[in-house]
């Protein structure tokens, strides 16, 4: 039917599942006895046989046990239990345990393998799905984690319901994964479904699911992500990062024209003149080099707990946008950034191996934020973008749009957030991860309305005047400074030994924001973009 999956015959089971996921030893059941009731015959005959087959009592099992240490609570699916099928008494089950983790606070993780809803007991078993999607809908509102992992086979309501809620989701290798199962289809249209479509590895790379895992890898990598989800780490790293800035960082701006200590700090007067650092065309040139660190280095040196995401989780997969959880200067955070692809020209225009950010990338990106809001962790944004896509494909799916609920999702977000300008900062693109309680820049990065040939070419109709229409419009770091659209700018150096002392301050400013009041920083949030450019 698909690829790899495992036989029904060699199939793990549910228990044997969650003890390996689990810390030996540590699993305790929740599971109270449960009646057949049932006055159809033939339906009991089939719970009875079921029984007998596997040991339990209906088609989920749930409780509780600890993972790397942590208390968890589970919920999964035994598929030899009439295809793992959800009826009233499994239902009730799954959102009685989802109630419980949430009142005692613990991190859920589910395991469904199931056909669906159990046709047997017709469409009061359909609506089962809607009272397990609203308690998990609860459980992350609370702000605490849910983690999915699909096996092989989840088709039908259970897919469409808690099976496809999780902040992370991964899945069995080779799983057949759908909403309408291939018996199913051809039965209905009289022929077989198309192959390949509903198998784990073809949603990852269509952004449905985040990752395929082998149960041997479950515990790992549920381990990892609960250490960036899960807000009892212990104390944050200290909030100043003065340790790790060098003497020749000007200090942090707190507004145009002042510095951190309130004396006068670099004018940003037209074409830069008045502003230290290096210049426009130097800079412009510099962050476009082939071998700049982008996101991926960062995270690389600076990052632990990484794990990165894939896609919107709703059927779309952008390159140009990479979104991860990870733990930057010791601080959990959800990141995201601009991908960069393949090598630039030495110092001149962008290449056309630049990686464009789509729609699709912009809905990724706000997949991101919408986890960091659930669970209450700090945003960091990491732009390095020669632009958004230009493409009728682009226009057609709604990339102005996406690009104003960015603006808007970032302004009001709940969650701390902050803003890391690595390298280029062109357009619309780099615009829609900007809105940040507080914005750190590079040396080299820089941020203007579009990219600066294209600036050119509609004041000038040539590109060759890129350089100086920059320069007029003050996107240096030092002029973004000036200008309290940056609050900081990190000098630059060769080595990871700039990523390394990049990764310490982006975690002393998160620390930073992290322990402020949440009103007050929303509040200095808003002041903050709305006096930019107004003279005081």
């Amino acid at each position: 039917m698909t690829g790899n999956h495992p036989r029904a015959g060699a199939r793990m089971s549910a228990i044997d599942l969650v003890e390996t996921l689990l810390d030996p030893g540590s699993r305790r059941g929740w599971d109270e006895p449960v009646e057949i009731t049932t006055a159809d015959p033939d339906y009991r005959a089939d719970l009875e046989r079921a029984r007998e087959r596997t040991g339990l009592d209906e088609s989920v099992i749930t409780g509780e046990g600890r993972l790397d240490g942590r208390r968890v609570a589970y919920v999964a699916c035994e598929f030899r239990f009439l295809a793992g099928s959800i009826g009233v008494a499994a239902g009730e089950r799954l959102v009685r345990a989802v109630e419980r983790a949430t009142a005692e606070r613990l991190p859920l993780l589910a395991a469904p393998a199931s056909g669906g809803t159990r046709m047997q007991e017709g469409t009061v078993a359909f609506l089962q799905m809607v009272k397990v999607a609203a308690a998990i809908t609860d459980h992350k509102t609370a702000g605490l984690p849910y983690l999915v992992h699909v096996r092989h086979p989840t088709t039908g309501g259970v897919l469409a319901s808690w099976g496809s809620l999780g902040h992370v989701t991964a899945a069995e290798p080779g799983a057949l994964i759908g909403f309408m199962g291939p018996r199913v289809h051809e039965a209905l249209y009289g022929e077989e479904f198309p192959a390949g479509v509903q198998v784990a590895e073809n949603l990852m790379n269509h952004g449905l699911i985040d990752a395929v895992l082998p149960t041997s890898r479950l515990a790992e990598v549920a381990a990892r992500v609960l250490r960036v989800l899960c807000k009892d780490q212990g104390p944050p790293p200290r909030p100043s990062g003065d340790g790790f800035r060098p003497a020749a960082e000007p200090p942090v701006g707190r507004g145009a024209g002042t510095s951190a200590d309130g004396a006068a700090g670099p004018g940003a007067g037209s074409g830069g003149a008045t502003a230290v650092g290096p210049s426009t065309e130097e800079s412009i040139r510099a962050s476009r080099r082939g071998d700049r660190p982008g996101v991926r280095d960062l995270l690389r040196v600076a990052a632990q707990d990484v794990s990165p995401l894939s896609g919107t989780g709703a059927g779309e997969h952008d390159p140009g946008l990479l979104l991860a959880l990870a733990r930057v200067g010791g601080v959990p955070c959800v990141v995201l950034g601009h991908n960069r692809g393949g090598r630039r020209g030495g110092g001149g225009r962008a290449s056309a191996q630049d990686q464009p950010l789509g729609p699709a990338g912009l809905r990724t990106a706000r997949r991101g934020m919408r986890i960091a809001a659930e669970l209450g962790l700090p945003l960091l944004t990491v732009i390095d973008t020669a632009g958004a896509a230009l493409s009728r494909e682009a226009e057609e799916g709604g990339l102005a749009g996406e690009i104003a609920r960015c603006l808007a999702d970032m302004v009001t977000l709940p969650a701390p957030t902050l803003c890391l300008l690595l390298g280029q900062g062109a357009g619309g693109a780099a615009l829609a991860l900007l809105p940040a309680d507080r914005v750190v820049a590079a040396r080299h990065a820089w941020l203007s309305p579009l990219p600066p040939e294209g600036a050119s070419a509609i004041l000038h109709r040539t590109t060759e005047r890129a350089y100086e229409v920059a320069d007029r419009q003050g996107v240096r770091s030092a002029d973004l400074l000036a200008g309290g659209i940056v609050d900081r700018v990190v000098e630059e150096g060769d080595g990871e030994g700039f990523l390394e002392r990049l990764g310490h301050i982006l975690g002393a400013e998160l620390a930073a924001l992290r322990a402020q009041d949440r009103e007050e920083r929303l509040a200095a949030r808003r002041a903050r973009h709305r006096r930019i450019g107004v003279s005081s």
